[in-house]
């Protein structure tokens, strides 16, 4: 039995409060002062729940100003925004006067608040409801993540992009406790980020004067192989004199230092980029005829593709005098530039100069790689209204992997990295399908284009089709063979089928069309097994195919007739085949 003496802390207190997500209760049985603080823990919480819905309660709108963001307008309560932000406070309190004379809720629009760089949608709304909440929620995956699902989103582009806008948001707003809560996030993504990807961290850490994230990211970019180019571009002049300085004294100090680079040999080179600033073409041919400098020497493929005109990159591939599969010091061609610009222009230009689509970087990234790691779902997957433009991130990404599947040996591929070994794997699945439908659809100009590249005498391997009658598996292992011979059988068998292909396309072309749709489409999905409307689409698709087969056989058989060769045994050993899968089929 309780002591009629002790004190009222033997008093249980329960309170239920009824929020937009259901129901929350508290049940506290505290002392003294204890009862006060819990009090207190409990109304806070309570008041933030209640100021949260202000901004997501549609039906209730209480705002009395708009803030434009990206187009879209954002309702605001002046009062919150003025009593947790200096800077609110000065801009209503400025405007006070004007904005009650005109009657209307007061707008202003993002761009002109900030007085460089930008914030986003949904960065700004994570910033409001920091000021309403004071809770930072967690971000939305669909714009701080990327779209290639082997990334961690620990350190990818779109991971840092969107703490760089709230950071840049808490800062220019004056709202310091969420300055240095983004500052702590940054600083984690600065040992695990790529040396490029710090560069936009270390400008907005200059412009919001964080002292530690600039030294950080300074340290990180003096000892990377960031051109010097690159950081007068992208970083402001201070910084990069700083990082240069650094770089100096680290040589300095460097027993083996190595020699100095060319002065004239460097001013020829900056007189040829200041040529490609300028769009003048022409006064790139002139400064090349006067001096013994190449194009390749000076990266001007590289640099256009990072810093110019889509035309201009057009315009000196023209030229014919450049290696567009250079690399260049970092190990990056020029489609691993134009990957990371992400302009499809630049991109389609290049794979029509013969750019390899599947060369790696050092660290073993593809130009689709880099694409899809700076790439966010929102952007990736967004809806395309009628009469709107594709986004520009989901057509390089089409393309470039769309030119991995058509061009699998459009680069000379490395024994040594997994990565690429994978790589490897695709391509003979992609060629050993293909080929086996060319022997489908044209059995008798299949063979003769495989006996002229030696194909038969390669190991097979099955890929969906192919399995059909060979038991041969890419991933099989043969204990008795070394990773490397293994590797090199592969690599053999790749080289043997796309020659294959390649006298296909030379010989047949329309037939090869026809092969070059099929796949594009991935129509050989519908080989396997499936619903019954699966198995109607196969039939009407396989039926459909059969025409598009023969009206192509014609087309190659009347060329060659031009040229005076018979193709009767073919065309009847190409119907008998193709009817006969299609019965199947059917």
């Amino acid at each position: 039995m309780a002591n009629s003496a002790e004190p009222s802390s033997s008093i249980s207190f329960t309170s239920t409060s009824q929020v937009s997500n259901g129901s929350i209760s508290y049940n506290i049985s505290p002392s003294g002062a204890e009862t006060g603080s819990s009090l207190e823990i409990i109304s806070l919480s309570k008041l933030s729940c209640n100021l949260e819905q202000l901004l997501i309660d549609s039906s209730c709108d209480y705002s009395d100003a708009e803030i434009i963001v990206e187009s879209v307008p954002v309702g605001v309560h002046r009062c919150i925004l003025a009593a947790r932000s200096k800077f609110f406070h000065e801009l209503f309190k400025k405007e006070k006067g004007a904005s009650e004379k005109e009657g209307s809720k007061p707008k202003y629009s993002m761009s002109d608040l900030l007085p460089y760089g930008s914030v986003g949608y949904e960065a700004f709304l994570i910033f409001l409801s920091y000021l309403y909440t004071g809770k930072l929620k967690p971000f939305p995956p669909e714009v701080s993540t990327c779209v290639d699902n082997e990334c961690a989103h620990d350190a990818c582009r779109p991971a840092i992009d969107f703490s760089v806008e709230l950071m840049y948001a808490s800062s220019v707003f004056q709202v310091p406790e969420l300055a240095s809560l983004s500052q702590r996030r940054l600083l984690n993504f600065v040992g695990k980020a790529l040396v490029e990807d710090v560069i936009p961290i270390l400008v907005v850490a200059f412009h919001c004067q964080s002292t530690q994230l600039v030294t950080q990211c300074v340290d990180r970019v003096a000892r990377s192989d960031l051109d010097t180019i690159c950081l007068e571009k992208e970083l402001p002049f201070e910084v990069s004199e700083n990082i240069k300085l650094l770089r100096l004294n680290s040589q300095a100090d460097d027993k083996n230092e190595m020699r100095p680079p060319d002065p004239l040999h460097e001013k020829r080179v900056r007189r040829i980029h200041k040529a490609l600033d300028s769009d003048d073409v022409e006064l790139v041919k002139l400064l090349l005829s006067e001096s013994n400098i190449t194009l390749d020497e000076a990266y001007a493929l590289h640099y256009a593709a990072a810093y110019c005109d889509p035309k201009v990159v057009s315009e000196v591939l023209g030229l014919g005098l450049a290696n567009v599969n250079l690399l260049n010091a970092r190990g990056y061609t020029v489609l691993h530039v134009a990957a990371t610009r992400k302009e499809p222009s630049i991109i389609v230009s290049l794979l029509n100069k013969g750019a390899h689509a599947s060369e790696m970087t050092s660290d073993g990234r593809s130009a689709v790689s880099i694409c899809r790691r700076q790439t966010r779902p929102k952007d990736y997957h967004a809806k395309k209204e009628q009469g709107q433009e594709t986004n520009k991130d989901r057509i390089c990404i089409d393309v470039l992997e769309r030119e991995m599947w058509r061009n699998p040996m459009a680069a000379e591929v490395s024994m040594s990295s997994p990565t690429i070994a994978d790589d490897l794997h695709m391509k003979l699945l992609y060629l050993e399908n293909r080929v086996a439908f060319a022997r489908l659809f044209f059995p008798t100009e299949a063979k003769l284009a495989m006996d002229i590249a030696h194909a038969e005498t390669t190991s097979p391997y099955a890929g969906r089709l192919a399995s059909r009658g060979s038991s041969g598996n890419l991933r099989e292992v043969d204990l008795n063979e070394t990773p490397i011979m293994r590797q090199k059988r592969l690599q053999s068998r790749v080289e043997a089928l796309s020659k294959t292909v390649e006298m296909g396309r030379r010989y047949f072309p329309h037939c090869s069309q026809v092969l070059d749709k099929f796949m594009e489409d991935d129509l050989p999905d519908l080989l396997d097994k499936g619903t019954p409307e699966e198995q109607r689409i196969k039939r009407t698709r396989f039926l459909e195919l059969k025409e598009d087969v023969q009206k192509a056989f014609n087309k190659d058989k009347a060329e060659l007739h031009r040229s005076g060769l018979s193709s009767s045994a073919s065309s009847s050993s190409m119907k008998n085949g193709a009817q006969h899968k299609i019965r199947r089929l059917t």
